[in-house]
């Protein structure tokens, strides 16, 4: 970890006079090695704009104001808003906007890329609202709890609701982990770097409302067969519900994490009215 970064970071505070806050999950990125992962990972040009999440103190967006066109950078905490005023003074190419991005921001470029550094208690809402929006980026950079990392990208046997609903919209990876070690103050776990992209995969041609309906049917209660949580949730008689699942190819017995996108997605087209 590098040290300087550190120091830099608690001496912002120190001259400014304010402590992270525990409610708004302020852990801050100070490991560079880390940063350059991040960085490296958005693979950014000189027409990029991106959208960061949290900048905090503007460490990290002082290396994407180096390498894009604009970074927008969206911050809730107005303590920071002044700090990164200052920090960032130097580059004409950054515009500081305080707010929710959860509740006030509507971003309107039409080609963009999202980099944050989220706090844990984020994570899912910002990734289902920009996957779900109707301007999604082309891609997202994030650093995320690693438990929530890994999750996000699991595949048979071993996905959730949440790597469904992440995945039938985009393709995410794990880029690297990140010791709890490399941020002020420590949080109490580690975190994962992850790259969810938007542009390559083809979103499937069906009801998205009914796909999720029977996707949360089917994970409405894990540890049991799909027979049983389909033909619950969904309202349908178990004879009728195991020829559907047969005529998919999918044993009746299978538990709702073996299955993959295309299952679910085969399960929606041919579902039975």
């Amino acid at each position: 970890m590098n040290q300087f970064s550190e120091r830099n970071t608690k001496n912002i505070f120190k001259t400014y006079r304010i402590q992270p806050l525990k409610r708004l999950g302020q852990n801050f990125l100070i490991d560079k090695t880390a940063i350059k992962k991040i960085i490296e990972a958005a693979d950014l040009n000189s027409n990029d704009v991106v959208l960061e999440i949290g900048p905090g103190s503007g460490v990290l967006t002082k290396e994407l104001a180096q390498r894009a066109e604009k970074v927008i950078a969206v911050e809730k905490d107005q303590r920071m808003i002044e700090i990164l005023k200052e920090e960032l003074k130097g580059f004409n190419n950054v515009e500081v906007i305080q707010g929710d991005i959860l509740k006030n921001i509507k971003f309107k470029n039409k080609k963009y890329k999202v980099v944050g550094n989220l706090p844990f208690y984020l994570s899912a809402p910002v990734i289902r609202q920009f996957l779900e929006s109707d301007n999604p980026p082309r891609e997202m950079v994030l650093v995320v709890q690693k438990e929530v990392g890994q999750r996000i990208c699991a595949k048979p046997p071993k996905m959730s609701i949440l790597a469904v609903s992440v995945q039938f919209y985009s393709q995410p990876k794990i880029i690297s982990y990140i010791s709890q070690r490399s941020f002020w103050p420590s949080p109490k776990v580690d975190s994962a770097i992850i790259k969810i992209s938007l542009e390559s995969p083809q979103k499937p041609k069906i009801n998205r409302d009914l796909f999720f309906k029977i996707v949360k049917a089917g994970f409405s209660q894990p540890r049991k067969q799909l027979i049983n949580n389909l033909s619950k949730g969904l309202k349908m008689d178990k004879e009728k519900a195991e020829k559907w699942l047969l005529e998919n190819k999918i044993q009746p017995s299978q538990r709702a994490e073996t299955l993959n996108i295309e299952e679910w997605v085969n399960l929606t087209r041919n579902y039975l009215f």
